[in-house]
């Protein structure tokens, strides 16, 4: 399910109204925990935030013209999907989230290498979500990120 709305309050307006309130409750988390730098925009049909150009010029190396991606959200056909780059990217904070998850929700982790899924909106673990948000800074995914993108790579 891909939105085709410009603005966040597009977004917003074409989403069932069965996912209008837990997605308000999950961009409000965001927006007051994720730290100062990062810049919401609409990407690739979710709300996003990124690291942007003003500071870091050089952009996502798939593309430079589009700034650096940190964060997603979306409402899904099945689900409600929040792809976090710093788990995908930082181990360590992977296996904070990993390990702190089960002591927030009675669920099991629907996870894969950044996405994190919700199937019913009243297991999100709110408060744990909120301090993963603080836990990089911009420069801190930018170092990570520069990190992943000058590692050796394997071959097979």
């Amino acid at each position: 399910m891909i939105s085709t709305a410009a603005t966040p309050d597009e977004y917003f307006e074409s989403l069932p109204a069965d996912r209008q309130e837990v997605i308000n409750r999950l961009y409000n988390t965001i927006a007051k925990n994720l730290p100062h730098g990062f810049d919401q925009r609409m990407s690739y049909g979710m709300l996003t935030w990124v690291v942007p150009h003003s500071i870091y010029p050089n952009g996502y190396h798939c593309d430079p013209k589009q700034a650096l991606p940190f964060l997603s959200l979306a409402s899904q056909k099945n689900f409600i999907a929040l792809y976090h780059m710093g788990i995908y990217a930082d181990k360590a904070l992977y296996d904070w989230f990993v390990a702190e998850y089960p002591k927030h929700s009675k669920t099991k982790l629907d996870m894969g290498k950044s996405c994190i899924r919700f199937k019913k909106p009243e297991n999100i673990p709110f408060d744990l979500l909120a301090e993963l948000f603080q836990k990089m800074t911009p420069a801190d995914w930018v170092m990570q990120y520069e990190k992943m993108l000058n590692a050796p790579r394997e071959t097979k």
